[in-house]
């Protein structure tokens, strides 16, 4: 055994999860992502999802995928800065650029990219990345290939924002990158303060609008929409594989800024270009979207249904004010336990675990989709409800 293997052989969490009947990951979805999947020939219902919008087996979405591969093929087969830009690729950039009320805009092959190569690429050796210390993974891979100093700061605490910003050099580039809405917690940045400490330092602003996107904001324009804030951010970040039901990603700014990332990012040069089924799904998806103002609104009328339930029943959502839900179980394998028990009650949800957030902070992701129910919420608060209390996770508590 060589020495890779050999120091690789005696990494064993997986298989003691496994052994103890629990582990939740690669579970195999053999239907359409949709509010109810079939899984080992069962159906299951999906609360697992970041198809915010239930697009993802949307008609319309599905006949663009089809005519753009008839027209264009199955592979651009290079990167956009050579043979992979396609007619379709410019469309979509111009199409975001206005949806997002920016200048321009850069398409990237998935939204973990997209960070990764704005962010490396962004500052130079002697300027700041200043990051909330809950930035999705792939701003925090970013920042680690940058030249930059990174200075992380307490989650959505402006007051250390601050500190940061104050030990900064006045005179050099500082850009704070934040979330809209954050992954695993569901809440949303305070972009007003973002702003205004910004305008006081003379610092910059890049927002992660992964999960904002079609969530929040004028027809799900994203938080710098949602707080009116457009032209005060300098980058708007975001993905295709969720509210947007495809695959890729892309950031938006002034020209400037786009240009230099077209020449400079390596996420961008040296990777093979979006496929024409993703572009094309990607502009009906925005279409459908801005056609359609009552999915969003549905969406949150179902989260505040939720929200007020959960919180009923007893459980820590700790602050989400998002259809992204935490259901704060506080024991990893108590977690992974309740995702257990919950899928064979036929309801599919995400347990986070350490390392991902520390052992106090394991979570049930629950999250929504504008094509949900209330009979299938109903249904799946009613079971959580029933498995975390019989595993001694929850105490319920009288709410006045």
């Amino acid at each position: 055994m060589g020495l890779l293997q050999k120091r690789y052989s005696q990494y064993d969490v997986p298989q003691k999860i496994m052994a103890a009947g629990i582990y939740p990951y690669f579970r195999a979805i053999e239907s359409h992502q949709d509010t109810e999947v079939i899984m080992n020939g069962k159906k299951v219902l999906m609360f697992g999802s970041n198809s915010y919008l239930g697009l993802s087996s949307h008609p319309k979405i599905m006949e663009a995928s089809i005519k753009a591969i008839e027209k264009y093929g199955t592979s651009c087969s290079g990167s956009r800065f050579l043979n992979g830009t396609l007619d379709i690729h410019l469309e979509l950039e111009h199409k975001l650029a206005r949806l997002v009320g920016k200048e321009a805009a850069i398409c990237y092959s998935t939204g973990f990219q997209v960070n990764l190569g704005v962010v490396s690429a962004m500052c130079g050796r002697n300027d700041y990345l200043l990051l909330d210390e809950l930035d999705h993974a792939s701003i925090i891979e970013g920042s680690r290939l940058s030249f930059s100093k990174v200075l992380k700061f307490e989650h959505n605490n402006m007051e250390s924002l601050e500190a940061k910003l104050k030990v900064c050099d006045p005179d050099k580039i500082k850009l704070i990158v934040v979330d809209g809405i954050f992954s695993m917690e569901g809440d949303i940045i305070n972009l007003p303060e973002v702003v205004r400490l910004a305008e006081k330092y003379n610092a910059n602003i890049m927002v992660d609008d992964a999960h904002s996107l079609g969530v929040i904001g004028e027809c799900g324009r994203g938080t710098a929409s949602h707080f009116g804030l457009t032209n005060k951010v300098d980058l708007i970040m975001g993905t295709f594989s969720k509210s947007l039901a495809s695959l890729g990603g892309f950031i938006a700014g002034d020209e400037v800024l786009i240009n230099y990332l077209k020449h400079n990012s390596r996420s961008l040069i040296f990777s093979a270009s979006m496929t024409p089924a993703s572009v094309a799904s990607v502009s009906a998806a925005i279409d459908i979207m801005l056609d359609e103002p009552e999915r969003i609104q549905h969406l949150w009328d179902l989260t505040f249904y939720a929200q007020k339930a959960f919180v009923e029943a007893g459980f820590d959502i700790g602050k989400s004010e998002s259809p992204i839900i935490p259901l704060f179980i506080r024991h990893d394998y108590k977690a992974l336990e309740v995702t257990r028990l919950l899928l064979e009650e036929g309801i599919f949800v995400n347990p986070v675990v350490s390392p991902a957030v520390p052992k106090e902070d394991s979570l049930i992701r629950f999250s929504l989709m504008a094509t949900h129910t209330y009979e299938q919420l109903d249904y799946a608060i009613s079971k959580i409800t029933e498995v975390c209390k019989k595993l001694g996770v929850l105490n319920p508590v009288s709410v006045g």
